[in-house]
């Protein structure tokens, strides 16, 4: 082996080496476990909570595989309609070139082109990562199979009266001209305004006042709602008011929707362009007046004065024509959430207009009946309250968009409005009875995104067609996802596969939290706070990181401001960790139920983990690899130590098995690193050193043994997080411990063996290492030399102690650098010493002539003025009431430094003490 771990180079050879030899694709033998990935987006590129995901996925994926279950984990891109046609189009305006110039048949060509070149980047990122996706079988929203899944659920859907084309609210954004999906809006808290308008009684005899926060629409105004049981209104109940600007008489209407108490208690109500307006509209009966064109300009629905201008031009005019009029009662600042599109950033507009809709409701009864009989669960269990929330309340649901890029919608129209749906022209037409002779015009929409995605689990395995592999991995067994898609996606692919297939698309949906930058803030490019999780696997030059976070920044001062703080973050960029170290960091984090801090330094530190395994790996291999197993019949001796390791193995194992089972990766993590970096590394390498240079062959052949078989089992239960390391060792470890395969993976994983636990071994070590650490400790506070040995005496010693001592003293001599411990009579003086203690014995180490006392002491009490110095000045400014105005985390920095200089003082001072008596 090399002497430093080098990750860049094994990962290549090994990744290519895994899918060349087709090792990612399920054999077709022993239990199917099926993982489905979600797929991202063409036009994306790797980002962290891809790689967190994708992390888990693989683990998963890899420990089924080594449990012997015939293991898929299907990999696919989605066509992201909006995204994508965003993408292209752009391209198209450098050049001069609009999607209307090139007509939508060669745009389309256009945009399959773009595809083709750069539609891969991010499935290439996900091979670097080395996820263990069957490439063989992978998918894309609008490949031929996929595309045939869309329509054939659609012609189903509409044919059971499940789809239908209607005329309702959707949110439209109006430089896209299209519906968008709920998921596409970001709503956030603006400053603006709250008009105050009065509304004539068409009997003269008064006015109501109402507020607005969009005067424009009030051009489409079709009542006033008042509150049923509100005193102050209860006798305008059925009247009329006279709508300004459109000289138009509109009702009085009670409606429980209105919230007396607030404002003056009167609502305007514009059922085509607000969603509790519509409700309301519904409930009553109301026209539905559209005053917007699909550009956001008021339509010739509205007065002749207004038709054509923007809408927010429009608002300007309403709002003086009002004051002209002497009907605008006041003006008031006003916070309130606006809508943008996250593609456009334009405000989103309630819309109404004709779309296609999926009936929701009676698919949703069988998605909920499904989580609370148990055949679908969710792990955290609490997340099946949002889900129960959002179906228990669903609204139908828009699936069409007028964009070209996607599944265009499989229905055409006569001249006279009759709509035909099939698979395709001529089957629509046969349905129909609809002859050639008749001209008929293709829906222009396109399919919602998430209706394709919504058929990923069974479209991606042949759907609709009965094949092998939707037979075999049909349902899915668990899907890694965020909460965020909870109800767009987990939710109607629930819908969707137990509609079409009768059962759930998985069993297990397990929630993961988002990755946040160190300080807990989201990241987003707007705060130059991204990590690409590939500049921690690779490494990246600080500069290199500024240009990354800066580039296409329009403002010079955000671009400033992003430099300075990733500079004082990142003084030296980013150090390269591997892959391994970056998914062993992912796994550390994923607590349930909590978002991830993500601080790359965490990362580093299992680079040094890394490190850790590679060296123990070289000493192992150092001393075993000439000689490996011990031929049968040779005589081999078997230590407390051996014993010890081994019996451990098998609870690690044990708990490692129960942490899958659980989705627990945090304390998968936490097990393995404790046992491998502490137990083995640490201890039981240290304590098989003295066997394997002594003299007695027969210990030298258990402990090569013990450390060989131990080692290839550590690779083994680790290689699901880092598959590469383990790889790499694995092919050198594993045929001298007996272990033949041309790879880890197709290992099986390690089971406990109850029957190697060995409880006597293991407070045998325990013992020993409390002996040891007790030594250390002394050294440590006393400022001894490792080197120096030292004499023990021990007091209070019981029958086990003594009896332990003398088993293992050599390794007592040996670790802890110590002379023969002797044992003190209960009636003699022990001399003065440090002290350690190991249940009721005194680990007593004499001090006299081992320290230098007037050094130690004038050491000492440098350290100490030091830190008395340090303390005053913290507490002065803890105690100054302006300190307390600094940010939380430098108060809590304050305090925290604080009690640590006091924990220390404290020590120091103890410490002291005890080097004065010696003296």
């Amino acid at each position: 082996m090399d002497k430093a771990f080098e990750p860049r180079a094994l990962e290549a050879k090994w990744r290519a080496r895994w899918e060349e030899d087709g090792f990612y694709a399920p054999a077709g033998e022993g239990r199917p476990h099926t993982i489905v990935i979600p797929p991202p987006n063409v036009t994306g590129t790797l980002h962290m909570g891809h790689a967190f995901q994708h992390g888990i996925m693989d683990a998963i994926t890899r420990y089924r595989r080594m449990r012997g279950d015939d293991a898929l984990w299907l990999p696919g891109t989605d066509h992201a309609g909006i995204a994508t046609q965003m993408v292209v189009e752009r391209r198209l305006e450098a050049e001069g070139r609009s999607r209307h110039d090139l007509g939508r048949e060669a745009f389309l060509e256009a945009v399959w082109d773009w595809k083709a070149q750069s539609g891969g980047t991010i499935t290439e990122q996900i091979r670097r990562m080395g996820n263990s996706v069957d490439w063989s079988r992978e998918r894309f929203t609008m490949d031929e199979q996929c595309s045939r899944a869309v329509t054939e659920a659609f012609v189903r859907l509409y044919r059971e009266d499940l789809i239908y084309r209607g005329t309702r609210l959707v949110n439209w954004d109006p430089v896209l001209g299209t519906a968008i999906s709920d998921l596409e809006v970001e709503s956030r808290e603006e400053e603006g305004h709250m008009w105050h308008f009065r509304y004539p009684l068409a009997d003269g005899s008064g006015h109501l006042t109402v507020a607005t926060t969009r005067p424009e629409t009030m051009l489409g105004d079709t009542a006033v709602a008042v509150h049923p049981d509100d005193e102050r209104y209860r006798h305008l109940i059925g009247r009329q008011v006279m709508l300004p600007l459109c000289d138009r008489p509109i009702p009085i209407i009670a409606d429980d929707y209105v919230d007396a108490d607030f404002g003056t208690g009167c609502v305007k109500i514009t059922p085509a362009h607000d969603f509790n307006d519509y409700a309301v509209g519904q409930r009553h009966d109301l026209p539905q007046i559209n005053i917007m064109t699909p550009d956001g300009r008021i339509s010739d629905a509205a007065p002749a004065a207004y038709a054509g201008l923007d809408r927010f031009a429009a608002r300007s005019r309403v709002v003086a024509d009002m004051e002209a009029l002497g009907l605008l009662e006041r003006t008031e600042k006003h916070k309130l959430m606006v809508p943008h599109g996250d593609r456009t950033d334009a405000v989103v507009e309630p819309y109404l207009t004709e779309q296609w809709f999926v009936r929701a409701r009676p698919l949703a009864e069988r998605a909920l009946a499904a989580v609370e009989d148990g055949r679908m669960r969710f792990v955290p269990g609490n997340w099946i309250n949002t889900y129960r929330h959002w179906l228990e309340n669903i609204e139908d649901w828009c699936i069409s968009r007028q964009i070209w890029w996607g599944h265009r919608v499989p229905a055409w129209y006569t001249g006279d409005g009759r709509v035909l749906v099939g698979r395709d022209e001529a089957e629509a037409r046969a349905e129909a009875g609809i002859g050639a002779d008749v001209a008929l015009r293709r829906d222009d929409d396109v399919f919602d995104t998430w209706f394709s995605s919504a058929l990923w689990p069974f479209s991606t395995l042949g759907w609709p067609e009965d094949t092998e592999d939707l037979r075999r991995h049909y349902p899915g067994d668990v899907l890694v996802t965020g909460f965020d898609i909870i109800f767009f996606w987990v939710a109607r692919m629930a819908m969707m596969g137990l509609h079409f297939l009768d059962d759930v698309p998985f069993r297990d949906v397990y929630i993961t939290g988002l990755v946040r930058d160190s300080d807990g803030a989201k990241m987003s490019k707007s705060k130059g706070n991204v990590i690409d999780p590939l500049d921690i696997v690779e490494g990246i030059s600080a500069d290199d990181l500024v240009a990354k976070r800066t580039a296409g920044l329009m403002q010079p001062q955000k671009a400033k401001a992003i430099e300075k703080t990733t500079r004082k973050a990142y003084p030296e960029g980013l150090h390269e960790t591997g892959v391994d170290a970056l998914r062993f960091t992912f796994c550390a984090l994923a607590s349930t139920g909590r978002d991830i801090r993500f601080d790359p330094k965490r990362a580093e530190g299992y680079r040094n983990f890394c490190n850790k395994i590679w060296n123990a790996a070289r000493f192992v291999l150092m001393h075993c690899e000439h000689e490996g197993l011990p031929d049968p019949g040779q005589a081999l001796t078997l230590s407390a130590a051996d014993h010890w390791i081994v019996s451990r193995l098998q609870r690690v194992e044990a708990e490692v098995e129960q942490h899958f089972a659980d989705y627990r990766f945090d304390l998968i993590a936490q097990t393995l690193y404790h046992f491998i970096w502490h137990e083995y590394c640490d201890w039981y390498v240290e304590l098989a050193k003295p066997a394997l240079g002594g003299r007695d062959l027969a210990a030298q052949r258990g402990t090569r043994r013990t450390l060989l078989l131990v080692l290839e089992a550590i690779l083994r239960l680790l290689h699901p997080v880092m598959p590469f390391i383990t790889e790499e060792i694995w092919q050198r470890v594993g045929p001298l411990a007996g272990k033949a395969g041309d790879s880890i993976m197709r290992q099986p994983y390690p089971r406990a063996e109850p029957g190697k636990i060995d409880e006597s071994a293991e407070a045998d070590i325990a013992w020993l290492q409390g002996f040891i650490v007790g030594i250390r400790n002394i050294r440590g506070e006393m400022n001894l030399s490792p080197s120096t040995v030292l004499p023990v005496y021990l007091r209070d010693a019981g029958e086990v102690d003594v009896e332990r001592v003398r088993r293992m003293q050599q390794l007592i001599c040996t670790l802890a650098r110590t002379e023969a411990p002797l044992f003190l009579e209960p009636s003699e003086n022990a001399p003065q010493a440090a002290t350690a203690l190991l249940g009721d014995m005194k680990i007593l180490v004499p001090m006299k002539g081992l320290i230098d006392t007037d050094a130690e002491l004038a050491r000492l009490d440098k350290r100490i003025a030091k830190a008395e110095q340090e303390l005053a000045g913290l507490d002065k400014r803890l105690a100054n009431p302006e300190f307390a105005k600094a940010p939380e985390h430098v108060v809590e920095g304050a305090r925290t430094r604080s009690q640590q200089l006091r924990d220390d003082l404290a020590a120091l001072r103890e410490q002291r003490e005890r080097v004065a008596a010696i003296a």
